[in-house]
């Protein structure tokens, strides 16, 4: 099982806290691509057309600053680092302490900095989109992709691949041959904040579940039997193409 996840805009930082230790985050094989985008991230974003580069506002020049010192940032889990709307519906301190175990297991957050992290990584905050084609380095979902193929594939194992991402993070890899038969993404009919509220607490209840959902129906079965979700299983439209599982909180 793999719930994939995008990060959030914002991020929570800390005052005091352990420096990045670029060994002791999953995914090892990432590293050096990872040094490579924070080397050309801080390059970027000490010069005056930071904000026009990075596609943000010109108001948010305390996030832009902190991607010049991301190797001695004080770090914190990822799941508290990212913020907002959904990571506020997964709640993941809240889960029992076995959904949390799984959490730990399933959930991976595909991200422009790190390319992939899980939930106790240690992370610094910082300010990148995954649509960002950045100086020296070039369009980032594109640079992520053949890094993040073997690694996600790898990670999924046998089972779901659960996509609760937005199209800019998608962009950065999708499941390919058999594994593309068990990927599933969750549609969310109604405005962003809903969609990403709703992907929250569907990921949030898949790590509540006392069983792995091996198939796509027994995950939308399962979701349903909760009470908590109206759910509709769609199958792709064609072979290489997820199965859509759109749904709402009942």
């Amino acid at each position: 099982m793999l719930i994939l996840l995008p990060p959030s805009e914002g991020k929570t930082g800390r005052v005091r806290g352990a420096r990045l230790d670029p060994a002791s985050l999953s995914f090892p094989e990432l590293k050096t691509v990872r040094a490579r985008v924070a080397t050309a991230l801080a390059d970027v974003s000490a010069a005056g057309d930071a904000p026009s580069v990075l596609g943000v506002s010109a108001n948010l020049v305390d996030e832009i600053a902190r991607n010049t010192v991301l190797a001695t940032a004080p770090t914190l889990p990822a799941l508290e680092c990212y913020s907002g709307v959904l990571y506020d519906a997964l709640a993941y301190a809240d889960l029992s302490p076995a959904a949390r175990r799984r959490a730990n297991r399933w959930l991976v957050v595909v991200s422009a900095l790190y390319g992939a992290v899980r939930p106790k990584d240690r992370i610094a905050p910082y300010r990148l989109s995954m649509a960002v084609n950045l100086p020296g380095v070039g369009p980032l979902a594109s640079v992520w992709k053949p890094h993040l193929a073997p690694l996600l594939t790898q990670a999924a194992g046998r089972g779901l691949v659960v996509d609760c991402r937005s199209s800019t993070y998608a962009a950065a890899w999708t499941p390919t041959g058999e594994l593309a038969s068990r990927w599933v993404q969750v549609h969310v009919p109604g405005a962003t904040h809903m969609a990403k509220h709703t992907r929250g607490l569907v990921a949030a209840a898949i790590c509540e579940l006392d069983r792995e959902p091996g198939t796509p129906a027994a995950l939308a079965a399962a979701l349903a039997a909760s009470g908590r979700f109206e759910v509709s299983l769609a199958e792709p439209a064609r072979p290489g193409r997820p199965w859509t599982l759109s749904t709402t909180p009942a």
